[in-house]
């Protein structure tokens, strides 16, 4: 791979939230464009879709980092615990790193971040050659935009956003049911309507789009350059 061809990766955020979401994302992966993912390791669901991600194994699991609530002081602490959580959980280690409402983006929490997933060798969303585009979603001011994640959105948002190199999608797709705690509900479905549209491949197909994993950012050791 190279700097002059367009590469997607569709990552699912929140695998390990709720029962709903993680069967949804399975099918994402199974029968649609997602091609990776990011566990959550400290939810009731988390063994669960462990369990679920055997059976999806050209699915790349990353780890979905929850620092929600911690202390800027307890964050390293936080960070190691997680990590050791989601080797217990899969035994081999994530395909990258990012956290739960990229809750890294904020400049106190950032360089902790950033350190361990330099120590650890993983990819972190928004420091790694793939570019974050996290405008695949359906809400905002409380309020549902269903099309924002309808195929004529993605359409859009391919066009626009998806340049030479390597482009992260962030996504949602799930089945709502009572083990998610999100006000991020209908969308999730909605998300995944789409993402296993058939044709959301020939849109890929038509752009040029090659979809890739985090696995392939790096490639005899060295990184794809974006």
């Amino acid at each position: 791979m190279n700097g002059t061809m367009k590469y997607l990766i569709v990552n699912a955020d929140d695998f390990g939230a709720g029962g709903g979401t993680s069967r949804g994302i399975v099918e994402a992966h199974r029968d649609g464009i997602v091609t990776s993912t990011s566990l959550l390791v400290n939810t009731p669901w988390s063994a669960a879709a462990a369990t679920l991600a055997e059976t999806v194994p050209d699915l790349g699991v990353g780890l979905h980092l929850d620092l929600d609530g911690v202390a800027e002081a307890d964050v390293p602490l936080a960070l190691d615990r997680q990590l050791h959580r989601f080797a217990d959980l899969l035994g081999r280690p994530p395909t990258h790193v990012d956290t739960h409402h990229d809750a890294h983006r904020d400049p106190l929490l950032l360089p902790h971040v950033m350190a361990f997933a330099r120590r650890h060798g993983l990819p972190l969303r928004g420091q790694s050659p793939a570019r974050p585009c996290s405008k695949f979603y359906g809400q905002w001011d409380g309020e549902t935009h269903p099309e924002q994640i309808s195929m004529a959105g993605l359409e859009r948002l391919l066009a626009a956003e998806v340049r030479d190199g390597v482009t992260e999608l962030s996504c949602h797709p799930g089945y709502h049911d009572a083990s998610l705690h999100s006000s991020y509900r209908l969308e999730r479905e909605l998300e995944l309507k789409t993402l296993c549209d058939p044709a959301a491949h020939r849109l890929l197909s038509a752009f040029g789009i090659t979809l890739i994993s985090f696995r392939d950012l790096c490639v005899h050791g060295s990184h794809v350059s974006a």
